[in-house]
């Protein structure tokens, strides 16, 4: 048995929920450069894959529950118009970045993209961007 494959045992033995990915980690940190297919392979040869979080054993829910008032549907389904700001809409966008503080670690950021656009032509006729 080779110095890899004893590593990923005892990472299995403490972490048994570890995926390749935590393993693979795990293994970068420890200071063995080791290829994420490679340690996918032996997983599997070891016989040490997670069964608990498989797509399989996890059934798809979608209910999120009542959040909040739903507007009526005012539009439904006619976005072309005649009429130029007869129809104006918006969607929000959510964008991930990343920032240092002052200690230097980096940290996870959110921005709202907020763009209200003009049904007549696909104009953006302003928008709004917010941090959150």
């Amino acid at each position: 048995m080779s110095i890899l494959e004893e590593h990923i045992k005892s990472i299995c033995k403490d972490n048994p929920n570890y995926g390749y990915r935590r393993i693979h980690a795990m293994l970068k940190r420890l200071g063995l450069l080791v290829n994420k297919k490679k340690v996918q392979r032996l997983i599997q040869k070891l016989k040490l894959q997670v069964t608990s979080f498989t797509r399989k054993s996890r059934k798809y829910y979608s209910y999120k529950g009542t959040i909040g008032k739903v507007a009526p549907n005012r539009i439904k389904r006619r976005f072309n118009t005649c009429i130029v700001h007869q129809k104006i809409t918006t969607d929000t966008s959510k964008f991930k970045y990343y920032e240092s503080d002052k200690s230097g670690n980096m940290q996870v950021k959110k921005l709202y993209l907020n763009p209200f656009l003009d049904m007549y032509n696909g104009e953006i006729i302003s928008y709004s961007i917010t941090k959150a």
